[in-house]
C-alpha cells in the first residue's frame, strides 16, 4: 500500500510539473513571437543601389568625399599618387566591410596601395581583419584591398576610440610610389557592406545625434525661393538612425527570466512532492 501511495504522490508531482511546463512554455512562445517583428524592424537593411545611380568619381579630401550608400558599387578614375575619398553611413549594431579594387596600367613598377577608414571625427579606425595594405608587383593587373571595422556601438566613453554611428570616410591611395609611376592612370572600384551583429553588441546608452560633421548641404525649394541648409548627411540608413535603448538582447533576457521561473516552479513542485508526509493506511 505504501508503494501505491508513493506512486500516486509521484504521479501528482508529475502532473503539476507538466502543467507548469505547458503554461510557461506557452508564455515564452508568445513572448518570442511578439518580439520578433520588433527586432526585424530595428535592424537597418541597406538596399543595394541601382547601377545607374552609383557614383563614378571620388573626392580629393574629406570635405569633398563622394557619398555612397551601403551596397553600392562605386567607381572612379584617377592617377597614381592621387588621394581618393568616399563616405558612407554606418549605424549601431553594424560591422562594415570596405573592399576596394585598383586596376593598374599594363606597365608599372612595384607599388603599395593602402585603404584607410576614418569616423565622423576623422579618427582613423583600426581594421579587425582584411588586407588593408598590399604591394602590387611590377606588371600586376590589379590589387585588392579590404578592411572590416569593429562593430559600431551606440554609445562610448569619451576617452575611447570605439566606432560610433554616423558617416565614415574611406581614403584610397598609393604609398611608397616610385617616381616613374607618378601620374599613371588607374581605375578604382569600392563597395561597402555590413553585417548586422544585433543585441550581442548593444550597450546601455545612445548618442543624441549620429557622429557626422555638418558639412553636407540640402537644397529646399519653396514657392518663394530656393534655400540651402546644412545637414548632417544627405545619406542615412533606410530605416533611420536606430541608436536607442531597444535591442534583441531584451528578448533573450525575457526568455532567460521565463526559463528561470520554469526552473523555480519545477523545484517547488519537486520539493513539495518529496516532502509530503507519507500516509500510513489503518492497520498497517
Amino acid at each position: 500500500m505504501r508503494a501505491l501511495n508513493n506512486l500516486g504522490n509521484f504521479g501528482n508531482f508529475g502532473n503539476q510539473l507538466t502543467r507548469g511546463v505547458r503554461v510557461l512554455g506557452s508564455a515564452v512562445l508568445l513572448l518570442g513571437l511578439a518580439a520578433v517583428p520588433a527586432v526585424a524592424d530595428e535592424t537597418p537593411s541597406p538596399s543595394p543601389s541601382d547601377g545607374s545611380s552609383a557614383p563614378t568619381s571620388a573626392g580629393t579630401s574629406f570635405r569633398t568625399a563622394t557619398e555612397i550608400d551601403q551596397g553600392q558599387q562605386a567607381t572612379a578614375s584617377g592617377s597614381a599618387g592621387d588621394y581618393l575619398y568616399w563616405s558612407f553611413p554606418a549605424d549601431a549594431g553594424q560591422r562594415p566591410t570596405v573592399k576596394a579594387t585598383v586596376k593598374l596600367p599594363d606597365t608599372h613598377a612595384s607599388e603599395a596601395w593602402q585603404l584607410d577608414v576614418y569616423d565622423g571625427l576623422r579618427r582613423r579606425q583600426a581594421c579587425q581583419y582584411g588586407a588593408q595594405t598590399r604591394t602590387a608587383a611590377a606588371g600586376t593587373a590589379s590589387v585588392e584591398l579590404a578592411c572590416t571595422l569593429r562593430t559600431v556601438r551606440a554609445w562610448s566613453e569619451q576617452w575611447a576610440n570605439d566606432p560610433l554611428p554616423g558617416t565614415y570616410y574611406v581614403r584610397l591611395t598609393a604609398v611608397n610610389l616610385p617616381t616613374s609611376d607618378l601620374g599613371l592612370p588607374v581605375e578604382a572600384e569600392l563597395r561597402v557592406d555590413s553585417k548586422d551583429i544585433g543585441g550581442s553588441a548593444a550597450v546601455d546608452g545612445s548618442l543624441a545625434e549620429p557622429l557626422v560633421p555638418g558639412i553636407a548641404v540640402k537644397s529646399e525649394d519653396t514657392e518663394d525661393s530656393s534655400t540651402a541648409t546644412a545637414v548632417l548627411s544627405s545619406i542615412e540608413p533606410d530605416d533611420g538612425w536606430a541608436s536607442g535603448w531597444w535591442s534583441d538582447r531584451w528578448v533573450w533576457t525575457a526568455i532567460g527570466g521565463a526559463l528561470a521561473a520554469l526552473a523555480g516552479v519545477g523545484g517547488y513542485a519537486l520539493t513539495r512532492g518529496s516532502g509530503r508526509p507519507r500516509q500510513v493506511p489503518p492497520g498497517a
